[in-house]
């Protein structure tokens, strides 16, 4: 595992804890067990497939062990899978050599894609709420910035991010709503921040957004929202009635921006 740097040299967007999680060859190894058969990964796929159906370049940001870089690999589009942890990548260059697939691995903070060109990409997927897990407001509207500089006009966004609202559905969730409210008003900068115990990781942090909160950020980039889908918390299948009360009964969201030409 990486050295865990000092505080103040962690990149932006980065604490302590999400360091850990991206330098850890245990988690790595243990993605695809992890998560099989996540009802998620089988719904964003399915979702992506329908609306991405011609290859063109495309931008994984926080590709993880590559489960979306590897499928699209497979479909021809020419892939370049970005990730903050070196493990990721590498679990992911091991399955791509086995099955013969050429893919881009390129080690990165998504708040600083400096390593693109303007204009490089037509698709850039952030899924499994790549954007929730990076620290501070303003770390994860720059990473959007950055996102909107590295597609060409005309290109798509395909985001999933987790409704603030699913934690209606528990007691502990409600409870912790009540605590969010005090921060809102006060607007204490980690409002919103869910904190967990995550494989094995104590203090892991992913943001739940708010519908306005997460069209605002992607509005302020300078995308346009073409459509978004609500999903269930628990089957990630579309809500029924997607149009009553949308900010509250959804688990998440994948929505689809476009840059404007």
């Amino acid at each position: 595992m990486e050295e865990l740097p000092p505080s103040w040299r962690l990149p932006q967007g980065v604490n302590r804890s999400l360091w850990q999680y991206a330098a850890s060859s245990r988690i790595a190894e243990g993605e695809d067990a992890f998560f099989e058969n996540h009802p998620l990964f089988r719904e964003d796929q399915r979702i992506l497939d329908a609306r991405l159906q011609t290859p063109a370049p495309l931008v994984d940001l926080g590709c993880g062990a590559g489960r979306l870089s590897l499928h699209f690999a497979r479909r021809g589009f020419p892939v370049t899978a970005v990730e903050l942890s070196r493990p990721m990548l590498k679990t992911l260059g091991t399955k791509a050599a086995a099955e013969g697939l050429k893919i881009q691995r390129v080690r990165a903070n998504l708040c600083n894609l400096g390593c693109f060109r303007e204009a490089s990409f037509s698709i850039a997927i952030s899924m499994f709420s790549t954007l929730g897990m990076i620290r501070g407001h303003d770390a994860r509207a720059l990473a959007l910035n950055e996102t909107y500089r590295i597609l060409k006009p005309g290109g798509t966004l395909a985001l999933h991010a987790h409704n603030l609202y699913l934690n209606l559905d528990n007691p502990q969730g409600r409870k912790w709503l009540l605590g969010q409210l005090g921060k809102r008003f006060l607007r204490h900068p980690d409002a919103g921040d869910r904190r967990m115990l995550y494989r094995g990781i104590p203090d892991m942090e992913v943001h739940l957004f708010r519908r306005r909160e997460l069209h605002g950020l992607l509005k302020n980039a300078g995308f346009r929202i073409e459509s978004e889908l609500a999903i269930d918390a628990i089957t990630a299948l579309p809500v029924a009635s997607p149009w009553f009360l949308p900010g509250f009964r959804a688990g998440g969201w994948i929505i689809f921006a476009r840059k404007p030409e």
